[in-house]
């Protein structure tokens, strides 16, 4: 069993037991948070629900573990012949969950 999930701006694809990095959702570790805007699921049969845009009544029910920042990104600017260049960095922080169960 499967379904796609959003949160952040970003979908996920996710299965129980996943552990996944999303956009911070400022929670404490060991809190269990709940992510209503389901797109599809899927079951062991194979059959699939898509929703419009979302699909009522599903959830997916995850635990946080973690809050951290992640890889540096690297940004340069350079204008030629102009002796202009400058190096700037960011480190997005995710929150990592694992999914508990996905109910339908």
């Amino acid at each position: 069993m499967y379904a796609v999930i959003e949160t952040g701006g970003k979908q996920y694809i996710v299965r129980e037991n996943d552990v996944v990095d999303v956009e911070k959702l400022g929670v404490e570790p060991s809190q269990e948070v709940t992510f209503d805007a389901v797109l599809m699921v899927s079951d062991e049969k194979g059959e699939v629900k898509i929703g419009t845009p979302t699909l009522e009544g599903a959830k997916v029910v995850a635990e946080a573990i973690v809050e951290e920042k992640g890889d540096k990104v690297l940004i340069g600017k350079f204008k030629r012949r102009k002796g202009y260049s400058r190096k700037i960095g960011h480190r997005q922080i995710h929150t990592s969950v694992k999914i508990k169960s996905i109910e339908a």
